[in-house]
């Protein structure tokens, strides 16, 4: 894993905005540092990259890295490179390292923008090819990797981090406060609904998006690939089942190979917990775990932590969410993200990421998607009933919706099973408290709930939103600056190419049975798992109350988030705040709200 940066256009870039840059890639690759220059007739291209090595651990295969005409700064990793080195070999083609990002390099040289189609991994990368005079940018096919920009009259300027776009610039960046609003009324969930980012300038690739860039000008971002969902209505319970152990047991498999030692992040869900167990249990591989509790006993899962822990026997480390200190962690937490940490959840997985760093770990897993591929979340239990509605054996769903998944939903529209039957286009849940929140602002926010049609499946659509667009973008980007911050790489087996599909291939009637969401991942885990997590029915995840973070009763925490002075209150009523940090303990469906606050006080602070 690394940090990459870069600039084509006219502008001759100072010495000192490069030195500056460099400097700030050092989280991401702690183990070289160094930029390159080229020149295209009177444009200028300046390419810089941070190595953290994690393949092929020999300088030679320090980056920036050129072959024949073609230099290239990557972030991420090509899983199947062993593979395709092979057929590189085959052609006769000489390799000087054993790493992935020369293999990348000769795929790019074999078949131009097309060599993404060959790659499974995770990627952002630059190549400048001088023989054909342009620079090509591209991001993984799920946006595991981070590639922002900006498209200035100056030329382009590119990066892994935000904040390495100031570093080149040399300029401050103007706050775009209607996306600010965005997350403070509708939450995590509507970040990536929009080509818009925290900064008016700053745009990012999208997931499967490349960018290229000549003289003559920026194109448009272009998608190579695009997901699909064709579903194998003659698919059998036992092929689905046996299809889903096969194609994650294969993405574990690739996602294994390092050059260094491997953490694994848990908690108490089947989803990481499955990984952990694949990992020791089918390939033998050394690991160690992390997890962390919360006091408040709806989301403490250490009984199942342990129980994975004493079946897999495995070093691990038990972390508790400490409430000291807690606002100066978050400002530090902003300061690196360049933007506001998008829920609790993110906060309390950097503290995870501070203890694998500390154990001298580079590589951590983390379960991350495996609801959105699998059917994890409540309503996917509804949109199911309302699939299944015209079955024979639809009572028997309805019965075992009622029975067990039913009674652990809070949310009280999702406690009608014929909700989606009633109101199809029912997702006032998504944003759910946005019309409550809006109280809180100074002036009107209106956006109107919007979302892709990947599908006309209705389930599955919901689904291919949620990973597109909703809670996987999110998910992997704070998961990208919780590890880089701290110099770790952090691999996702559930996003992999080979087994979404397979996923989106396997019928709907299979996805929920017997009262079990990720029925079809359950079954699929028999004899791997152990069976406490795999046939627990709760949903907890890594997440904690505001309560459990912040004292907001301590005076001095009260005095700093309340100063009249804040920028905050240029579009928060502060008397509305105020009466809301005056009850105890904060109400739970407000304490999302309470921390996005914070998050956006601190970050107008800093900007």
């Amino acid at each position: 894993m690394c940090g990459i940066a870069g600039y084509f256009g006219r502008k001759i870039l100072a010495e000192e905005a490069i030195e500056k840059t460099l400097s700030l890639m050092k989280n991401r690759g702690p183990d070289h540092q160094t930029c390159e220059s080229f020149s295209l007739g009177d444009f200028q291209v300046r390419l810089l990259h941070s190595r953290l090595s994690i393949i092929d651990l020999d300088p030679r295969s320090n980056q920036p890295f050129t072959v024949g005409g073609a230099t290239i700064v990557y972030n991420g990793e090509i899983y199947n490179y062993i593979e395709l080195r092979e057929q590189l070999i085959e052609r006769g083609i000489e390799l000087r390292t054993e790493s992935d990002t020369e293999v990348l390099l000769h795929f790019y040289r074999l078949y131009g923008k097309d060599c993404v189609q060959h790659f499974e991994g995770m990627w952002a990368f630059a190549i400048f090819d001088a023989d054909q005079g342009l620079l090509f940018l591209s991001r993984d096919r799920f946006a595991e990797k981070p590639l922002y920009y900006i498209d200035a009259t100056d030329g382009l300027y590119f990066g892994s981090e935000i904040k390495f776009l100031k570093g080149l610039t040399e300029r401050a960046l103007k706050v775009n406060h209607r996306h600010l609003l965005r997350h403070l009324v509708h939450g995590y969930k509507a970040l990536y609904k929009t080509d818009e980012t925290y900064f008016e300038e700053v745009r990012e690739l999208k997931y499967a998006q490349s960018l290229t860039m000549t003289p003559a000008g920026v194109g448009q971002p272009r998608r190579y690939w695009t997901p699909t969902c064709e579903i194998d209505e003659s698919m059998s319970l036992e092929d689905a089942i046996q299809g889903s152990r096969e194609h994650l047991l294969d993405s574990v498999r690739i996602r294994l190979r390092s050059d260094v030692p491997l953490a694994f992040c848990l908690s108490g869900g089947v989803d990481s917990a499955s990984l952990v167990s694949i990992a020791a249990k089918e390939f033998n591989a050394k690991l160690e775990t992390f997890s962390i509790i919360d006091s408040d006993e709806r989301y403490n899962e250490e009984d199942n932590i342990m129980s994975t822990v004493r079946d897999v026997g495995c070093p691990h480390n038990l972390l508790k969410i400490p409430q000291e200190e807690a606002l100066p962690r978050l400002k530090k937490l902003i300061q690196y993200h360049d933007v506001p940490v998008a829920t609790i959840t993110f906060y309390v997985h950097s503290l995870i990421s501070e203890a694998v760093n500390r154990s001298g770990y580079r590589v951590s897993f983390s379960g991350t998607s495996a609801d959105e591929l699998f059917t994890g979340y409540y309503d996917h239990f509804i949109l199911h009933l309302n699939e299944v509605r015209n079955r024979e054996d639809y009572g028997n769903y309805l019965s075992d919706w009622q029975q067990y998944a039913g009674k652990f939903i809070r949310n009280p529209a999702l406690k009608n099973p014929d909700l989606y039957h009633d109101n199809p286009n029912f997702r006032d849940h998504i944003f759910d408290g946005s019309e409550e929140l809006k109280d809180y602002l100074k002036a009107p926010f209106e956006e109107p709930f919007s979302e892709e049609r990947f599908t006309g499946n209705q389930l599955r659509n919901r689904m291919m939103n949620e990973l597109f667009h909703e809670a996987t973008p999110v998910i992997l980007h704070e998961d990208d600056l919780n590890s880089m911050c701290y110099s770790i790489e952090n691999r996702s087996p559930y996003l992999d190419t080979r087994l979404l599909k397979f996923a989106n291939s396997i019928p709907s009637k299979h996805l929920i049975r017997d009262g079990y969401g990720k029925y079809i991942l359950r079954e699929s885990m028999k004899g791997i798992l152990n069976d406490q997590v795999r046939l627990d029915r709760r949903k907890k995840g890594f997440n904690a109350s505001i309560n459990s973070i912040i004292d907001l009763q301590d005076t001095e925490v009260r005095a700093y988030l309340l100063d009249p002075k804040a920028k905050i209150f240029e579009i928060i009523d502060r008397s509305m705040i105020t009466k809301l940090f005056d009850q105890f303990p904060i109400p739970n469906h407000l304490s999302k709200f309470i921390f996005n606050f914070i998050n956006a006080r601190i970050f107008l602070e800093m900007n």
